[in-house]
């Protein structure tokens, strides 16, 4: 994640407030600025990549919505009518079955139904996805913006802090808080959440930080402050709107990112509880096969390829949006 998110940094840091730095009495010549709304949809509707992503994330989406119609929940399974996020069980055999009328995808080596756990991981990879990074979207904008904006010694006491944190290897760090809650008796997905959170902030926070330095020196800030707007109005009115876009790129490319970091969770047994619609915890199941991989071939290819396919939607719509922004891309001209 964190590599994806530096190469994001490096691509849109330099575009920052392109929507809204735009001189309003300049002559129009026709010419679609580079960074205007209009120039954004206009090169993902004209870019191979951006509408197979669309696709893709179109496709996951009506998984996610019609989860209960795709894979509904056995009569007389009690866990999964509790909670539908519980994979139905077939048995207690230790021996996977093959794709079938009965289970589509097969069962894992616990007799959990894939097929199911493929269908409502659909479900957590969205909430997973998007609540992880909104909220430390939020945590670093707000962190980010206090820094840049008041500069002095709140500026050196925050930006001491995100040091701090990025000092953790990201991965490592999220393992270890993730245990430390479980042992805690945290529930369900939310250990794993907080510790993505708690790790995962700090790469907005400082790219935020840079762009705020550059655009608070705005006449139009300027000019907000002699007229007396408090600080509050004048950050969130006129410093986040024009330096908030490059953010949500990086954003958009993390979502992907934070999914398989999920996944690595699970897999490792602290992402979610035992039976949980979870893809990574699918794959989980086939650490004792191995050997027989080949013949088990069901337990690793339809969670995989859920996971692998999830995660290229959110890059490939990203990294257009990445491009779109990016004045090295044409030169720096507005097409």
């Amino acid at each position: 994640m964190s590599d994806l998110r530096s190469e994001g940094v490096e691509a849109v840091a330099g575009v920052s407030g392109a929507l809204a730095l735009e001189d309003p009495d300049a002559p129009k010549s026709g010419r679609v600025e580079r960074g205007s709304l209009k120039h954004i949809v206009r090169g993902l509707l004209g870019n191979t990549s951006s509408i197979i992503g669309t696709m893709l994330l179109i496709g996951f989406a009506i998984v996610a919505i019609a989860a209960p119609l795709l894979a509904p929940c056995p009569e007389g399974e009690r866990r999964c009518e509790q909670t539908p996020y519980q994979v139905p069980r077939d048995g207690y055999s230790s021996n996977p079955q093959p794709p079938s009328a009965e289970h589509p995808f097969g069962t894992t080596t616990t007799q959990y139904d894939i097929y199911y756990g493929v269908v409502w991981g659909t479900r957590t990879a969205f909430r997973v996805g998007i609540i992880i990074v909104a909220v430390a979207l939020l945590i670093g904008l707000t962190i980010g913006s206090i820094s840049a904006y008041f500069g002095g010694w709140v500026d050196e006491i925050l930006m001491r802090i995100v040091e701090i944190f990025q000092a953790f290897p990201f991965l490592l760090a999220a393992i270890t808080l993730a245990t430390i809650l479980r042992s805690a008796n945290f529930q369900g997905v939310v250990p794993a959440m907080i510790a993505l959170i708690v790790f995962g902030w700090t790469g907005y926070a400082r790219l935020i930080r840079a762009d705020i330095l550059t655009v608070k020196q705005r006449e139009y800030v300027w000019a907000a402050r002699s007229l007396g707007a408090s600080d509050f109005r004048i950050i969130t009115k006129h410093i986040l709107p024009n330096s908030i876009f490059p953010v949500l790129v990086v954003a958009s490319l993390d979502i992907g990112s934070i999914v398989l970091t999920f996944a690595a969770l699970s897999f490792f047994g602290l992402g979610v509880p035992d039976g949980y619609a979870d893809w990574g915890q699918m794959i989980s199941s086939a650490r004792n096969r191995i050997p027989s991989i080949a013949q088990d071939w069901y337990i690793v290819v339809y969670p995989g390829m859920a996971i692998v396919l999830f995660s290229l939607s959110w890059n490939l719509i990203g990294d257009t949006v990445r491009d779109l922004l990016d004045p090295r891309m044409s030169g720096g001209k507005a097409v």
